[in-house]
């Protein structure tokens, strides 16, 4: 794990849920989970597949990207400004200036968001404004966007380079193999889903553009 990996994910979920006022109970019937699970990823017991993690920052009406910036004990606001604006995402960076999002991201500084179902996340950078989540993805041997197989739908444009390893991405009625240099477009909002069938893990860089709500 890098030495700059996040605060839990439940955690800062939990967060945003609680800034927007909603129940868990609430947040649970809007994404299409029992509540225990919801629960369990906020406690840091369980954590979030691909699908479900879009379905839930979708449905609080944040980007996937501004997780990364979220802390679990610092609200960092000012006046006028709201989680995931440029200000905010200025404070957040006064408040910790021991933290790099640029222009320079070391290969052991990189923000790390482990999921469930064998994927993780590795921010190369971040531009503060700028609507561009710009990852290195690793899906371990078996890893799917969705560990029950369903197909995941979310806001912005997905740009796919695949550096190593093989992975298969269902995109509406049809089915690729990516491979070593292949590379993948589309808009996030048509049904997909990646996994990995191999036996090695599958690693490629990310960008979603168009993710900041």
């Amino acid at each position: 794990m890098s030495p700059a990996v996040v605060p839990p994910l439940g955690a800062r979920i939990r967060q945003a849920r609680l800034e927007r006022g909603r129940s868990l109970r609430a947040l649970a019937r809007e994404v299409g989970v029992s509540p225990s699970l919801v629960s369990q990823i906020e406690t840091g017991k369980s954590q979030p597949s691909v699908s479900t993690l879009y379905a839930i920052t979708t449905a609080l009406g944040i980007s996937v990207e501004s997780l990364f910036d979220m802390r679990e004990s610092v609200v960092v606001s000012s006046p006028g400004s709201s989680p995931g604006t440029v200000p905010h995402a200025l404070a957040a960076l006064a408040a910790e200036p021991g933290r790099r999002i640029g222009p320079l991201v070391g290969a052991g500084g990189r923000e790390t968001l482990e999921l469930d179902s064998g994927v993780v996340w590795e921010r190369l950078g971040r531009v503060p404004g700028a609507e561009t989540g710009f990852l290195l993805v690793t899906y371990r041997p078996g890893g799917s966007s969705s560990g029950s197989g369903a197909l995941m739908r979310h806001p912005g444009t997905e740009y796919g380079y695949l550096t190593s390893g093989e992975l298969v991405l269902t995109l509406g009625f049809e089915e690729y193999t990516l491979r070593p240099g292949d590379s993948v477009c589309f808009e996030s909002t048509t049904p997909h889903r990646y996994r990995n069938d191999g036996e090695v893990p599958a690693v490629g860089v990310w960008f979603v553009s168009g993710d900041v709500q």
